[in-house]
């Protein structure tokens, strides 16, 4: 018997009762089972960057409850950086592993949504700007939890991108902005991973709560995505619990939900709810529920059939995952001079308190209690030549002047800084959204008290979202560790005195100051919040008005160097019948050992239908080179990679031209490109009414003669004209020119107009026969007269 007949086999056997029941979860961590059919408990807990397995002891000082020990990753924010899906995998497979060892079945992450503006409060959790560097760091999160017979819950979907009012605030996000920027991280990570289950969020989108939207959990996610597992809600983001049921809401946490559970049910028996309805959740639920125990099994047996040794060096093994997850995510976003790496003999002072208490993970549900925490002061015990002084605090932003003053004195004397700055807590944290992206004040002025006295300053960053560095100038190196988990210290220490090469790239946009930022009138709204920036999110806005920046998307340098040969691509023209393939070699010309991130751009042709950005990631690679070696980078692109999101036809769309491919290392150093021709995608038929426009026409393969004949026209009478005509106006003008103006500048009657708009239709092939041929004589010195006037 299958698993979904299986499923339907014990749902025939339920009561009304009993199947209402299940669509609530039985308490805060646990989605209901039905012990009287052998329907199994799911046990599940926050993530995404390690465990918090809550137990039942009360923290005296925080008056939270204690979490159990778990590893630390880096957080989304730095994971992100890696642009490395191999990685990102190994470190989802490590934390299933420790979901089994703490008996978790899911585990509620990843957390996906698009860092539209640097001030959302959970940036730090999430992992990038670019839908699709999120959609693919995302699929292999979930590949390498799930391996471990454990499952995930990809969240906060959708558009869940600020605090602010996030229980309440209903987004406005047009119809092509939700499908090319907030929505396909969620596509490519349901595809390419198939999560065990999907978090629908808090927030409304146009004035309709997504727990409630039909059209979003059930119409795209389940009907064109092809989602076949278990929507949960957000932790008490349901607002009518019957609406949402309709909707494609399975479960809502957390539970007991007898009072909903109970309107369910009333429903049901009402007629408002198809009985087939609540079977089909039901049978999800189930389905999720024997996919966890069945994975349970197979742990249990696999620890069995190895000794019960399997969990005995995990956390120390995990431990070391997270310090190299750390290293290959940091970025380095300067090294004047290569001031880095340091020397080991070198006079070096660290400053600042997070080199003792360093800041590796934000607040909120995703708080882990760490197995270990390393600090950089720690991890250079062994170095003689480094000494420390806390500088100013790690929390809050009161400035020590003794420490200050004993921490510029220090640097006075040594021989190189480091200055290890950052956020503190408070500033970031689920919950609520940062104000303004500088640093404490007196973090600011200490650099600047170091850099006057020692000009061999380093900053080491730890933050969960980008900040304004007014110092960047001044500084000789900058390291951007982002909130790098538990081995982050370890890691920092390692790059710096050049154990391990820097390959990280900014997965976001450093902006100057965040008044460049386009978001910055829009966000973070009261009630509503208008996305008014549309598509041009992140770097999509900054490089398509060539705006200056901090840094640029996808930068990072490294202590060697990399050289790119020019794309090959397979073919000249793209066959939508196939990818397009598109090759690059990358050698590496320094004297040591690195990895580059070798990133693929696409850029549209110079007309389009719509407006579009200058280009677009369209995919990523990670390769490892030992001195003068070379690779070859492979990239395939389908039709998506060329396309845009039609409102008119509610689809993909593409059009004609020439497209250029670019490689290089960030968004702003691109170091080679190619051109493909691209046919325009079916489109359906043009129907012709008085409203439309000439460049409508002109753009239909069966009217365009005609139209191009009456151009000509145009131009053949320019010399009569007198010295105010204009040719170009004219054509401009032309070209936008409704044809009802033929009505209004040239005397035509209602019957001629029909006339005409009824043989541009016959010509298209929308009705049969033709119109008469006094309208179609009519119509070229009738918009010639019409250009006439637009050209004046």
């Amino acid at each position: 018997m299958s698993k979904r007949n299986s499923s339907r086999h014990l749902v025939a056997k339920m009561t009304l009762k009993e199947k209402a029941a299940l669509c609530a979860g039985r308490d805060w961590w646990h989605i209901r089972g039905l012990r009287r059919l052998g329907v199994p408990e799911v046990r599940v807990a926050d993530g995404p960057h390690g465990l918090r397995v809550q137990t039942d002891d009360v923290d005296p000082l925080g008056g939270i409850n204690i979490s159990l020990p778990a590893t630390c990753f880096p957080p989304a924010s730095a994971l992100a950086a890696s642009f490395d899906v191999d990685l990102v995998r190994e470190v989802g497979k490590a934390l299933g592993e420790e979901c089994q060892a703490q008996e978790v079945n899911i585990v509620l992450g990843p957390a996906i949504n698009i860092k539209r503006s640097p001030l959302g409060g959970r940036n730090f959790e999430y992992f990038s700007e670019d839908p699709c560097l999120v959609g693919h760091l995302a699929g292999a999160y979930i590949e390498g939890v799930q391996s471990q017979g454990v499952g995930t819950s990809l969240k906060h979907f959708a558009a869940n991108n600020q605090e602010h009012q996030r229980m309440t605030i209903s987004e406005t996000i047009d119809e092509r902005t939700l499908r090319e920027i907030y929505l396909p991280g969620f596509e490519t990570a349901v595809k390419q991973g198939h999560p065990w289950t999907v978090m629908s969020s808090y927030n409304l989108i146009n004035s309709v709560y997504v727990g409630e939207s039909h059209h979003l959990l059930t119409e795209v996610m389940r009907d064109e995505w092809g989602f076949d597992g278990l929507v949960v809600s957000d932790w008490g983001a349901v607002n009518d619990r019957v609406a949402g049921l309709l909707a494609g809401l399975d479960v809502e946490m957390p539970g007991p939900g007898d009072s909903t559970s109970a309107l369910i049910a009333q429903a049901v028996k009402q007629g408002r709810v198809p009985v087939e309805v609540l079977d089909q959740a039901v049978e999800r639920i189930i389905d999720v529920a024997q996919r966890a125990e069945a994975g349970r099994r197979q742990f249990e047996k696999d620890g069995r059939e190895s000794g019960d040794g399997r969990a005995g060096d995990l956390y120390e093994r995990h431990h070391q995952v997270a310090v190299k997850a750390a290293t290959e995510s940091a970025i380095l976003l300067k090294n004047e001079g290569g001031t880095l790496p340091l020397a080991n003999e070198q006079e070096t002072v660290f400053i600042g308190e997070f080199a003792a208490v360093p800041r590796f993970e934000g607040g909120g549900s995703s708080h882990v209690n760490a197995t270990r925490i390393v600090s950089a002061v720690e991890a250079a015990a062994d170095l003689p030549g480094v000494s420390y002084q806390p500088g100013f605090p790690a929390q809050g932003d009161q400035a020590n002047r003794a420490w200050h003053e004993e921490a510029v004195q220090a640097a006075a004397k040594a021989q190189v800084a480091v200055i290890f700055a950052g956020l503190p807590e408070s500033y970031e944290s689920e919950g609520y959204d940062r104000s303004h992206m500088r640093l404490p004040q007196c973090q600011d002025d200490l650099i600047s008290a170091v850099v006057a006295v020692q000009p061999n300053t380093v900053v080491v960053l730890h933050n969960g979202s980008v900040v304004e560095m007014p110092w960047a100038g001044d500084v000789r190196a900058i390291l951007e560790m982002y909130l790098g988990g538990q081995g982050v210290g370890q890691a920092s220490v390692d790059l710096l005195f050049g154990r391990v090469n820097p390959s990280g790239k900014l997965p976001e946009t450093a902006p100057l100051k965040l008044a460049d930022n386009p978001s910055y009138l829009n966000f973070p709204g009261d009630d509503v919040v208008e996305y008014r920036e549309g598509v041009f999110v992140g770097y999509r806005y900054y490089d398509t008005k060539s705006m200056e920046v901090q840094f640029p998307f996808g930068h990072g340098l490294s202590f060697t160097q990399f050289a790119y040969s020019q794309p090959r691509l397979n073919a000249e023209r793209f066959d939508s019948s196939g990818p397009l393939v598109v090759e690059v070699d990358v050698t590496n010309i320094g004297a040591v050992a690195g990895k580059e991130v070798v990133q693929l751009y696409v850029a549209p042709p110079s007309a389009t239908r719509v407006p579009r950005p200058i280009h677009e990631l369209k995919g990523f690679v990670k390769v490892d080179l030992k001195p003068g070696a070379t690779v070859t980078a492979r990239f395939e692109l389908g039709v998506r990679a060329f396309s845009y999101w039609d409102v008119n036809t509610h689809d993909w769309a593409r059009d004609e031209g020439d497209y250029v491919i670019e490689v290089g290392s960030s968004s702003r150093d691109i170091r080679g490109r190619a051109t493909v021709a691209v046919p325009a995608s079916p489109r359906p038929k043009l129907v012709v009414d008085a409203n439309t426009r000439v460049e409508q026409l002109l753009a239909e393969p069966a009217t365009r003669g005609l139209l191009t004949q009456a151009m000509k026209m145009m131009g053949m009478q320019e010399s009569g004209e007198g010295p105010d005509f204009n040719p170009e106006m004219a054509e401009a003008g032309l070209a936008e020119s409704p044809l009802r103006q033929l009505r209004s500048f040239n005397g035509f009657s209602d019957a001629d107009l029909n006339a005409l708009i009824g043989f541009f239709n016959a010509r298209i092939g929308n009705t049969k026969g033709a119109a008469s041929i006094a309208a179609h004589a009519k119509i070229i010195p009738a918009l010639v007269r019409v250009a006439r006037r637009g050209g004046k």
